[in-house]
């Protein structure tokens, strides 16, 4: 027997939030949780839209079940991004998304954002879905322990989100083979934040009664302060039973096909919305919460219903009526052109064609390639602005000199003193004989350290100044060689005890023998200030 859902589903604003951003709907077939963000005026509109462009999923035989939901995320995100340029205000808007989709004995989910999925099956409970926020970056990178993750102060801090920051955001896509008795649970931060996953779990495997379930984790989470939307969906793989047949996404009720027909002529737009977007809803079983349950009851923001009920009335009529399918598309395109007091592209003459889809003539998820050439462009332009600027600089550096050491000796560079990673940015010019060590203390320092030069005359005339005040060579010590009668009086018969004094004094002493003959003496203040001219220029600009 095929499989279907079973399911219960609940949103609280909280116990500190003014309104509630949290939207979600769960079907026999579809499940969906989306948590808005935007401030005041953007994240019930962003949750909303999304999940009410999710809706008509909830059926069956779907021509490549693989990717129709993760095309549709896509779509409902650039129907986000349609809705911020024609105003400007919900800028910054965006929404978290977490659906599955049911075909035949596979569940299909989709996942962006911090809201998440558990399951529960064959006994075990466990975390399908990962957090895209920063604090869970870091523990994959392995930065953070996860037992710091709650206290950490950028814990809402999010990676990845449906709205106008991304055109084709990144989405987790997994696929499960389902299971009759299985169980899954949806849910906005809101929940986690509060409620333990331990208490989730319980309350998952004990619960009998799905409803129970979702009202005692909401109730703990607003007995545990609640400070965000608390939304979620609890449901069930089952066997289908006779009155679970749910019917193909193109049979529509009277009432519905009314409110589409009247939609596509732009009469009370706002009212139409609202009444096409709940016949089409009534027309399977379903449970919608939140802000989007708002939308469609009360059409508090018409924004939404106005976005997704253009199309989704020519969806329904498509097929079913070659004249009011015509008269959709048109007055489709032309309505949406009105949205917010902005034009859009689709209602300019042979924009939209008899027999088109608006769903994909609008909000195709593919990329347009016109719309990717004004960025390769500036990237190009912005890489060739960097090349030239490396090759400049470049140049630049082998325009300039400086007196450096090269081993123990000095020697003229051209270039500067300074590498670029593994990229010497100067190279020898000449070779000089002037050792390091014949230079004062001062001097060498300077030299070892660089010293710049206006021009490589400037160069010569540094090494110049430097060779005129080397310190002057010691002279070579005089070693004494031994006499012959001194190696020869070994025989004590040979000595002559009676050598006079005078031949005694005549007679070198050692000591006299080993002293080396005087050094001149160097003033020190000489040696160092006397680096005239081009060098002490160069010293005093270096300092």
């Amino acid at each position: 027997m095929p499989l279907v859902l079973h399911y219960a589903a609940r949103s609280d604003v909280g116990r500190v939030r003014s309104k509630n951003d949290d939207s979600a709907y769960v079907g026999r077939h579809l499940a969906v949780v989306a948590d808005g963000m935007g401030g005041h005026v953007g994240g019930d509109v962003a949750s909303a839209s999304t999940v009410l462009d999710l809706a008509p999923l909830d059926h069956t035989h779907h021509a490549d079940p693989s990717t129709v939901l993760a095309d549709e995320i896509q779509n409902a995100n650039l129907i986000l991004n349609d809705l911020v340029n024609t105003n400007p205000k919900l800028a910054g808007m965006g929404t978290t998304c977490t659906a599955l989709l049911l075909e035949g004995s596979t569940l299909h989910l989709a996942h962006i954002g911090d809201s998440r999925a558990y399951r529960l099956k064959d006994g075990e409970f466990s975390q399908i879905s990962r957090d895209h926020t920063f604090v869970q970056r870091l523990i994959d990178e392995g930065r953070l322990d996860p037992s710091e993750a709650e206290t950490h102060p950028h814990k809402n801090v999010l990676m990845r989100v449906l709205g106008d920051v991304d055109a084709s955001p990144e989405l987790d896509l997994a696929v499960y083979d389902a299971a009759v008795g299985e169980r899954w649970l949806l849910c906005s931060d809101g929940l986690n934040a509060v409620v333990p996953d331990q208490v989730i779990e319980q309350k998952l495997r004990h619960g009998t009664d799905l409803n129970a379930i979702v009202h005692e984790l909401v109730d703990l989470t607003l007995a545990g302060g609640a400070p965000d939307n608390v939304t979620i969906v609890v449901f069930e793989v089952a066997e289908s039973a006779d009155d679970d047949a749910s019917g193909d996404a193109g049979q529509i009720s009277e009432n519905a096909r009314a409110a589409a027909s009247a939609s596509t002529t732009g009469t009370g737009e706002e009212t139409v919305s609202a009444a096409l977007l709940r016949e089409d809803l009534e027309s399977r079983p379903h449970e919608l919460v939140g802000a989007a349950r708002l939308a469609t009851n009360t059409d508090q923001i018409p924004i939404v219903t106005r976005a997704s009920t253009q199309k989704r009335a020519a969806t329904l009529l498509h097929g079913n009526d070659d004249e009011l399918n015509e008269g959709a598309l048109t007055a489709s395109a032309a309505a949406s052109s009105t949205t917010w007091g902005s034009p859009s592209p689709a209602s300019s003459p042979g924009a939209t064609q008899p027999g088109t889809d608006v769903r994909q003539a609008d909000h195709d998820p593919r990329p347009k390639p016109w719309r990717s050439w004004p960025l390769i462009t500036l990237a190009a332009v912005l890489a060739l602005f960097f090349a030239g600027a490396v090759v400049a600089s470049y140049v630049w550096t082998q325009s300039q000199f400086y007196v450096g050491a090269e081993g123990d000796n000095v020697a003229i560079y051209r270039g500067v003193s300074q590498d670029l990673g593994p990229i010497r940015l100067s190279g020898v010019e000449e070779s000089t004989d002037i050792a390091l060590d014949r230079l004062p203390a001062y001097s060498r320092q300077r030299v070892e350290s660089g010293l710049p030069a206006q021009d490589e005359q400037h160069a010569r005339d540094i090494v110049a100044d430097l060779r005129d005040n080397l310190t002057p060579e010691a002279p070579p010590v005089a070693t004494p060689e031994p006499s012959e009668s001194g190696s020869a009086s070994a025989d004590p018969s040979e000595s002559s005890p009676s050598a006079s004094p005078t031949e005694s004094e005549a007679s070198p002493s050692p000591s006299e023998t080993d002293l080396p003959s005087p050094i001149p003496s160097v003033p020190g203040s000489s040696a160092q200030v006397s680096i005239g001219g081009a060098a002490a220029g160069a010293m005093g600009g270096n300092r």
